[in-house]
């Protein structure tokens, strides 16, 4: 179609051609149809700030809970690390300075009395000698921030020093068994003292020292004052 005859029918249409206005209502119903369109996804978007928010606060909370629990893990293992080097340590100075006992005697009964005045606590002193763990004495230690009671014993050729202290609750538990700087160390506690022993002897014959000398601590003592 040519332009021009294009533009003549446009005109006449508009003209000519009848005009209908739109019903009554029609754009408020058009309007109310959008908002309602739009209403569920505005809330859609709220529910799930809510939900992201939650989520966050909840990861966040794990979070908390998981870290406390790893650092109350590593410091408590630290802790019983550090006193298992100490007694170490002592032991190897005992060693090395030739000063394995204050008081030098295989007899329990000239050993426990010699600690009468010097420590706060009176520590169980057996004579091991009928199980192959004779006593050699006892010393003055101090141990995790105390002092303590060094009790000496021998076996064959090795020296195994048992320290003890009063139980405290706010103190690391010994353990059963560990290698620190290539010695055993074993522990326990009793209703009121702890134990920790070490030796370079052999776990296997350290821990039967550990049972004779666990077994005579715990065992009724004696009218004498064993």
């Amino acid at each position: 179609m040519d332009p021009h005859e294009d533009t003549e029918l446009s005109a006449i249409v508009k003209m000519q051609a009848e005009r209908h206005a739109a019903p009554a209502g029609l754009r408020d119903r058009i309007v109310t149809s959008i908002r309602q369109a739009e209403a569920p996804s505005r809330h859609e978007a709220k529910s799930q700030g809510w939900r992201q928010w939650l989520n966050m606060g909840a990861a966040f909370a794990m979070g908390v809970v998981a870290s406390v629990t790893v650092v109350y893990f590593l410091t408590t293992v630290s802790a019983q690390e550090r006193l298992a080097q100490e007694v170490v340590g002592s032991h190897v100075r005992s060693l090395m300075a030739a000063h394995l006992a204050d008081v030098a005697s295989s007899d329990s009964h000239t050993v426990k009395p010699w600690f009468s005045g010097k420590l706060d606590f009176s520590p169980p002193v057996h004579d091991l000698a009928h199980a192959g763990f004779p006593l050699v004495g006892g010393r003055l230690d101090y141990i995790g921030g105390r002092p303590a009671a060094a009790l000496v014993y021998q076996h064959r050729q090795h020296i195994i020093n048992v320290f003890v202290w009063p139980r405290d609750a706010r103190a690391p538990s010994p353990p059963p068994a560990v290698e620190a700087q290539g010695f055993n160390v074993i522990g326990w506690q009793s209703k009121s003292m702890q134990f920790w022993l070490v030796s370079d002897l052999n776990i296997i014959d350290l821990q039967a020292f550990a049972a004779q000398l666990r077994g005579a601590a715990e065992a009724r003592p004696l009218p004498s004052g064993d």
